[in-house]
């Protein structure tokens, strides 16, 4: 064979091989299409992990439930309820606030948010009464925050069957310690002194 037939047939088949290569072009390969379960169902899975005991479990369907459905306030709501009922009140307003954010008039987000709120807060006056002997200028502005709050919920008492711990009082010149102070409580309401 003469060299130039060689060339020729080498060149042929380099041009097959550039033709075919250029037809199985690689298009982008798209990714698979994940079908978000339905709502409704993923919410009903919660509860029902949330019945057995399985907190985490229902916590972890309604996180990824609000990443599907952002415009949605149920997961939001539904894990408002759970960590109010676990006593995670602080956990438990931001989810609230998240309901809220989507439905400001959402009474069950307002009444967690209150509630919760005024949990948190009487755990922190009970502790301020133990360590400080709760008195002037803070005394004065809870006193008048507990009578708002008596009057707007129409209660003659915030707050009870709660009995605070009596503060420990700090021991004398002498060194023994004198009587535990008494706050002006009955001991069973921990707002009875900001009556």
């Amino acid at each position: 064979m003469s060299r130039i037939t060689e060339f020729h047939r080498v060149l042929c088949g380099a041009a097959c091989v550039l033709a075919l290569s250029a037809c199985t072009t690689t298009a982008p390969v798209k990714p698979p299409v994940v079908v978000k379960p339905p709502l409704d169902k993923v919410l009903s899975q919660a509860t029902e992990a949330s019945r057995a005991g399985q907190k985490e479990q229902a916590i972890k369907l309604l996180d990824q439930a609000a990443i599907d459905y952002p415009a949605d306030q149920g997961p939001w709501l539904q894990k408002a309820q759970i960590r109010f009922e676990g006593g995670q009140y602080g956990e438990a307003i931001l989810d609230a606030q998240q309901v809220l954010a989507r439905n400001p008039t959402d009474k069950v987000a307002n009444s967690i948010v209150a509630i919760a709120g005024l949990r948190l807060s009487t755990t922190a006056l009970n502790d301020l009464i133990r360590q400080n002997n709760l008195s002037g200028s803070l005394r004065t502005e809870s006193q008048e925050l507990a009578k708002l709050l008596r009057e707007s919920l129409g209660e003659k008492e915030l707050v009870t069957g709660v009995k605070p711990k009596p503060p420990v009082a700090p021991p004398t010149r002498t060194g023994r310690k004198s009587a535990p102070v008494k706050d002006a409580s009955d001991g069973a309401d921990p707002f009875g002194a900001l009556k």
